[in-house]
């Protein structure tokens, strides 16, 4: 994917002279695309509840998930603007880390609101940005992995399991450009860093009909990769 986003702002640089789009005060910008987040932290350990306690030290690995990305931007300025980014519910499988076991699936929204910094606004042609925000996480749809069922069975005599995953609220830093096609369209590319951290918690009910729940951290902390395009209105 990012190797697809150089080539494409390469090829995409040498048609900027083919329009001209001035962003002023007061414009909107629509932008829609695909975008792929692309998890790029890690997880904490995974102790189980046997006798004596099963580690498993590299937690669990979560999988990139793609959707269609909605982002409005408000020109508060020539040079600033008021980013909404809203997308489709983007799916994301998750594998045990320790052992060639699926464990489960999520669905997230990841709207983030941030301020840019256009420094060419007010000029024609390409229009590069940067921008810093909050970024609001939650997570649905959690399902644990059959697969992930098989081993709790095996280890803890488990006749069910619930996975949820605990919303996240960080800071997210992106970097993009709209690169003309006419006076109202563009070819947008982007990229954010999310600091986006979660808090794993495994329910599950034994053949005695206990309780336990097993917790784990999980740093995502994502690059999110768009390419689209803008239209002016």
């Amino acid at each position: 994917m990012r190797k697809q986003l150089v080539l494409a702002m390469a090829a995409g640089l040498g048609l900027a002279s083919l329009g001209a789009q001035a962003y002023e005060q007061g414009d909107i910008v629509f932008r829609a695309g695909i975008a792929t987040v692309a998890p790029s932290g890690d997880s904490d350990a995974i102790e189980l509840p046997t006798d004596p306690p099963t580690i498993l030290p590299g937690g669990v690995d979560v999988d990139n998930g793609t959707a269609i990305s909605l982002i409005a931007t408000w020109m508060m300025s020539d040079n600033w603007g008021l980013e909404l980014l809203a997308a489709t519910p983007f799916k994301h499988d998750i594998d045990l880390a320790d052992l060639p076991v699926a464990a489960g699936s999520t669905k997230h929204l990841p709207p983030t609101v941030s301020i840019q910094w256009y420094p060419r606004g007010g000029m024609d042609g390409w229009q590069p940005y940067l921008g810093l925000g909050v970024n609001y996480t939650t997570f649905f749809s959690e399902d644990v992995d059959s697969e992930l069922g098989a081993v709790l069975g095996d280890l803890l005599d488990v006749t069910s399991a619930k996975l949820s995953l605990d919303d996240s609220v960080g800071l997210a830093a992106q970097a993009g450009v709209d690169i003309p096609l006419t006076d109202e369209w563009a070819l947008n590319l982007g990229v954010w860093y999310i600091d986006l951290g979660t808090t794993a918690d495994i329910d599950v009910v034994t053949g005695g009909g206990a309780n336990a729940t097993v917790s784990f951290d999980v740093d995502i902390d994502p690059w999110v990769y768009n390419i689209g395009v803008a239209y002016k209105f």
